[in-house]
């Protein structure tokens, strides 16, 4: 079996919550020694304020090719059995799962180091946009993880200098309760 035929990657559409049953299932075997899982849930609150449910946005047919690219490498980097990934579009409530991995391997630093591997490349790299929706309105978020991705990828090109990327990271990351987590786009910073 092809290493792509061990691969399960989804992306439901609106209003399918992730079944985590299924997907823990997909990657156990036999020869499984550990599996490693990251489950990512809309919280209640974010600085001081009520949210109601995150919405999510992609361009699928892209987003599918980079999920299955991120776990082509994480093969490439590890021994690895089994790998599964989904991300929810629409709205996800409060208390309800927007990402859910699961990697096995026979050795369980395989698994923990590959599950970190994807999620952080998922935030990095792949076109879903994430909309935090509040009781008293809503803002699109950034990674941070995909600015630093950009503002790398602009270093290598050469295409800002030192201190214009010192700038740009000042002016585009925020302290927050998770340190420098997210971009808040407010009405105000609109260009």
């Amino acid at each position: 079996m092809a290493s792509e035929d061990k691969d399960l990657v989804e992306i439901l559409e609106e209003h399918n919550q992730i079944d985590i049953a299924k997907y823990i299932n997909y990657v156990s075997a036999p020869q499984v020694g550990a599996f490693a899982t990251f489950s990512s849930t809309t919280r209640d609150t974010f600085k001081g304020k009520t949210v109601l449910e995150l919405r999510y946005e992609a361009y699928v047919p892209m987003a599918l090719w980079c999920m299955k690219s991120i776990c082509s490498s994480a093969r490439s980097s590890w021994n690895l059995l089994s790998i599964a990934v989904a991300h929810c579009l629409g709205p996800v409530l409060v208390g309800e799962t927007s990402v859910f991995i699961a990697v096995s391997a026979v050795h369980w630093a395989d698994a923990l180091d590959a599950c970190k591997f994807v999620i952080d490349e998922i935030k990095a790299s792949v076109p879903i946009w994430k909309k935090e929706v509040y009781s008293n309105g809503e803002v699109w978020k950034e990674n941070s993880e995909f600015l630093e991705r950009r503002l790398d990828l602009g270093k290598k090109d050469e295409m800002w200098n030192e201190k214009e990327i010192e700038v740009e990271v000042e002016r585009h990351t925020r302290k927050s309760c998770c340190g420098a987590k997210v971009k808040v786009i407010e009405e105000g910073d609109k260009k």
